[in-house]
């Protein structure tokens, strides 16, 4: 029963291809010209937000970053609410709500944290240079933020209404795995139609195209710790059990144990052991970064490793192993795929190539909306760019126009489908 129905919604979905050639062909040069109007807007949304300093653990910088997105949403009409998040920093997520005269549940959504340390703007500054801009968190995510309010800024205008309820979630913690907001998001998505993830799309010449993401890994953290006995390191070290050398151990022989479970991702990433250089030390312990396409991948993992650590290199030490689920993996469905084709088609108006990506191992907050199936996810709705979570993050500016022109387009002919 399940099947029929997800089946019956994406030919849904597909039929708004054969639709919105006819139906929107008279507003497409409005909306075009539209998009056009809005880039210099958009562009000083950019320089104002990457000014804002707002990463994860920054929480006046987040509540400033709240401060802007919910008067944004205000301005355009929206019911806006801070909600607090339920772990981490304690920073609001800001959601905002339209109610139309339509029949689709849409819903936005985008992150306002960043990956950088409070100062970063002074290496690091908001700089323009030709077609790039620069600055810390601009492409991810402050792009995807951007996309979503001057998308609705041109649909509001437009005196778009069509569709039951449209709503918006800016939360402060994805960089940390949204701890504190996944499960407000997976709740809100299941009372949505469709969810359009923000995130940014890798820019030309990078990528051959800008594309539409299908696919993101979830995650999970891998601890491994290790009990020994402490002696001295010079006197009396044959008295003393290692365990920085059984950790090593343990490290070495479970590096691949990944490698036998398709759809999962592990790498041993940080390492802690001893406290003074004349001591054998009595504890040691190591965390790792998981990555997982399939559901049942923490707990693979975990029996995996149970019987990998059980093989000791020191006789009396203590060992264990520990999997926590993260962010859940997204994987779209084929409704999923039947929207972006419908971005490519609405792409290949604006005579450029829009590609689908299968899969990458960064981790998003599709796979929160995702979870449990009900909504159709897309994700990479952002603007293109490069180099995030490292030096001189950019947007590419030749992706403005055609990205705005992509959301409004799109969620025009989500609220015609019937």
């Amino acid at each position: 029963m399940k099947l029929s129905i997800k089946l019956l919604a994406s030919a849904g979905v597909l039929s708004l291809a054969l639709a919105s050639s006819s139906a929107l062909a008279a507003a497409d040069e409005k909306l075009r010209a539209a998009a056009e109007q809005a880039q210099p807007a958009v562009i000083e949304s950019l320089h104002d937000m990457v000014l804002i300093e707002s990463g994860s653990s920054d929480v006046e910088g987040l509540k400033k970053m709240a401060d802007y997105t919910e008067a944004r949403l205000k301005a355009l009409g929206a019911k806006t609410e801070r909600r607090k998040t339920t772990k981490g920093a304690g920073a609001d997520m800001v959601i905002g709500t339209f109610e139309g005269t339509g029949s689709k549940k849409l819903m936005l959504i985008a992150h306002m944290d960043t990956v950088y340390e409070h100062g970063i703007l002074d290496t690091q500054p908001y700089k323009v240079d030709g077609n790039r801009i620069y600055g810390p968190g601009i492409a991810d995510d402050k792009g995807g933020i951007a996309v979503i309010l001057h998308s609705l800024k041109i649909l509001n205008d437009a005196d778009w209404r069509d569709y039951a309820k449209l709503t918006v979630s800016f939360n402060p913690d994805e960089e940390v795995g949204s701890i504190g907001s996944g499960e407000t998001i997976a709740e809100l998505a299941d009372q949505h139609d469709v969810v359009l993830s923000c995130e940014p799309t890798v820019a030309p010449p990078v990528a051959k195209n800008e594309s539409l993401l299908l696919g993101a890994s979830g995650t999970a953290t891998g601890t491994l710790d290790v009990k020994g006995k402490a002696s001295h390191a010079g006197a009396a070290p044959q008295l003393g059990r290692n365990a920085l050398i059984e950790l090593a151990h343990q490290l070495l022989q479970t590096q691949d144990v990944a490698k036998s479970i398709p759809g999962t991702q592990l790498n041993w990433t940080t390492a802690k052991a001893g406290t003074v250089r004349n001591q054998i030390p009595d504890h040691a312990s190591a965390g790792a970064d998981i990555r997982l396409t399939i559901p049942d991948g923490v707990q693979k993992l975990q029996a995996a490793l149970d019987d990998k650590v059980k093989d000791r290199l020191i006789p009396d030490t203590e060992v264990s192993v520990k999997v926590v689920a993260g962010r859940p993996p997204f994987v779209a469905d084929d409704r999923g795929r039947a929207l972006a084709k419908q971005g490519q088609a609405i792409y290949a108006e604006f005579d450029r190539t829009l590609d689908i990506a299968e899969m990458t191992g960064g981790a998003t907050d599709a796979g929160y909306a995702a979870r449990s199936g009900k909504a159709v996810v897309v994700e990479s709705f952002g603007l293109a760019g490069w180099g995030y979570h490292a030096r001189d993050e950019y947007i590419d500016t030749n992706s403005i126009v055609p990205r705005l022109y992509l959301m409004t387009r799109l969620l025009m002919d989500l609220g015609k489908a019937k």
